[in-house]
């Protein structure tokens, strides 16, 4: 069963690392002063798990930061100085019930794939392994600058989460869809982020698989959704691709871990490589095997969901094989043939 090297990578950040965890942070924030080399190499020091980056083709394209608190120390005002201990996060706590997540920047030219979403399932994931009660942020409301001199901040939040502005705050609509919830507005928190007026919203996840010490450990569960697909007619490879993404899409949407279509998926395709016999039209369906590959991986990347592609007819060695192919978030792929008796 061959396997491809993943092209996304979800991984613990380190000293190497500095250089490009400063360029990105940069390109992210227009206002706020990268991480110093003395900050980063204390946080790698002291919590080295909650640093997480992400990168594609052996390239960092997203960092970010977190430490451990006790949630009645930080759960009323508090500021981004104090909270990360001014970067060096010296005040993270191992034995805290609460992760606080201080930092995430994202290279713009990679903005599109989910990347925040999967530092924030990692951070769960994190949260969950360590049994922490919850997740904190303040997170910033760049969009709130154009409406500063219209409303306050809490007007302005409220109106977010109702969808009744003509422009979505890109960071504070993100975080709401990974299940956060607001606690509050927090004044002057980072006063060098203009773009927010110093202000941030202050959100929490609640781990819902926190249990005492003494209590059994919470069932995970996988999401797993099913594709009922139509073999409609198609002039173009294009058309297929277009009607495949909109369940990706919808999949992704609903927050899947697993996408399955149905077997013999690109039959469809048949009418576009059509032969007086059936049996040299299957073996031509060969001819989309690149492209059906690389555009299953681009979708299960872009969206962040696993994609089982149906199965698909393949020829090697001369020989007509129906594969089943895995595409992973990641951007690996790995195949089954299926039984020939």
């Amino acid at each position: 069963m061959p396997e491809s090297r993943a092209r996304l990578v979800l991984r613990q950040l380190d000293k190497s690392d500095l250089k490009a965890v400063i360029e990105i942070q940069r390109k992210s924030f227009k206002t706020i002063e990268p991480w110093t080399k003395e900050q980063f190499e204390s946080q790698l020091a002291i919590f080295p798990e909650g640093q997480i980056g992400v990168e594609i083709d052996g390239a960092l394209v997203a960092t970010s930061s977190s430490l451990i608190v006790d949630e009645e120390d930080f759960g009323g005002y508090h500021t981004f100085d104090e909270v990360s201990d001014n970067g060096f996060i010296r005040n993270h706590d191992p034995e805290g019930d609460t992760m606080y997540g201080i930092d995430i920047a994202i290279d713009p030219k990679h903005r599109g794939v989910h990347l925040t979403r999967r530092i924030y399932e990692a951070r769960k994931e994190l949260a969950r392994a360590r049994n922490l009660r919850a997740i904190l942020i303040a997170g910033r409301i760049p969009g709130f600058a154009k409406q500063s001199d219209k409303m306050t901040p809490e007007e302005y939040v409220r109106r977010v989460i109702r969808k009744d502005l003509k422009e979505r705050d890109p960071v504070l609509t993100a975080q709401l869809g990974q299940g956060f919830s607001v606690r509050g507005v927090l004044k002057d928190y980072l006063p060098s982020d203009t773009e927010s007026r110093g202000y941030a919203v202050f959100m929490e996840w609640l781990n819902p698989e926190h249990h005492p010490a003494d209590a059994p450990f919470a069932v995970r569960t996988v999401r797993v959704a099913a594709v009922q697909y139509q073999m409609r007619q198609i002039t173009t490879f294009e058309e297929f691709a277009q009607q495949c993404e909109f369940f990706i899409d919808a999949a992704s949407d609903f927050r899947a871990d697993f996408l399955l279509f149905p077997e013999m998926l690109t039959n469809q395709l048949q009418v576009l490589v059509m032969a007086p016999e059936s049996s040299t039209t299957a073996r031509r369906l060969d001819e989309f095997t690149p492209r059906y590959l690389e555009f299953f991986t681009k979708m299960a990347m872009k969206y962040d969901v696993n994609i089982i592609g149906g199965s698909h007819l393949t020829v090697e060695s001369d020989k007509l094989f129906n594969i089943a192919s895995l595409f992973r978030r990641d951007g690996s792929v790995e195949r089954q043939f299926k039984l020939h008796v």
